[in-house]
């Protein structure tokens, strides 16, 4: 394969998992605590053939998680809670405890706190469980339900969020071995949900900038392997 060709293609390859980053958060830019993904290319040295030795192979740059904080919006639902500040609550999975921003929570039947799933919601000694009526929740996280305490919501942080990386249902899983600690200054809204920090905009204008240079891409490898190729072909031919 000549040279120029592997560079085409390993740069449209690096367009498409750009495609689908930008694709991702545009569809989640209404989904509350949704984070947008960064990323970007990077030329990659790799023992190529002799054919090739002169080649760059174009490949992605790992994915980085954008955990800048969204608008917090007032929805007037009691379940409803947002962290103002840093940190994340915590959800338990069957596949170990998971991190969110998303505080759209639900009152399971036998009164635990969940997520919209129905994974468990943590709280500082155990799953917080509400009685009836409306449920509230203070600054520091406590959650009352019919004026009693039915537990403390349990918020952590992370020294380098960088160990975080994306889990199901737009939650975050933490690296082995990396332990999250709690955040004492914690501030919870209730009746509030923290938006995606999806700028559509923005967004749109790398979707627009990323499919250019992914048809520029496309338009170059067309010359070489139909225009250039072809016409060395035709031309050695006769010789």
């Amino acid at each position: 394969m000549a040279g120029g060709i592997y560079v085409a293609l390993s740069g449209m390859r690096a367009r498409f998992e750009q495609l689908d980053r930008l694709a991702a958060d545009l569809a989640n830019a209404e989904t509350a605590g949704y984070k947008a993904e960064r990323g970007g290319t990077a030329a990659v040295n790799r023992p190529f053939a002799s054919v090739l030795d002169a080649a760059v192979d174009t490949a992605p740059t790992p994915p980085k998680i954008d955990f800048r904080a969204g608008m917090v919006a007032d929805t007037g639902r009691d379940l409803d809670m947002a962290i103002d500040g840093s940190g994340f609550f915590v959800v338990e999975t069957p596949g170990g405890p998971r991190y969110t921003r998303n505080g759209h929570f639900q009152r399971r039947a036998d009164g635990t706190l969940t997520t919209s799933d129905g994974m468990v919601v943590s709280g500082e000694n155990g799953p917080i469980k509400l009685g009836s009526g409306t449920a509230t929740v203070k600054a520091d996280g406590t959650v009352v339900s019919g004026g009693t305490p039915a537990g403390k919501l349990q918020v952590v942080n992370f020294d380098d969020t960088l160990t975080l990386s994306r889990a199901e249902a737009g939650r975050f899983r933490a690296a082995d071995g990396v332990t999250p600690k709690p955040v004492a200054a914690r501030m919870v809204r209730g009746g509030a949900l923290e938006q995606s920090n999806v700028s559509v905009v923005e967004r749109m204008a790398h979707l627009t900038e990323v499919s250019r240079s992914f048809d520029a891409l496309r338009r170059g490898l067309s010359l070489i392997a139909n225009d250039i190729d072809a016409k060395a072909i035709s031309e050695l031919g006769r010789r």
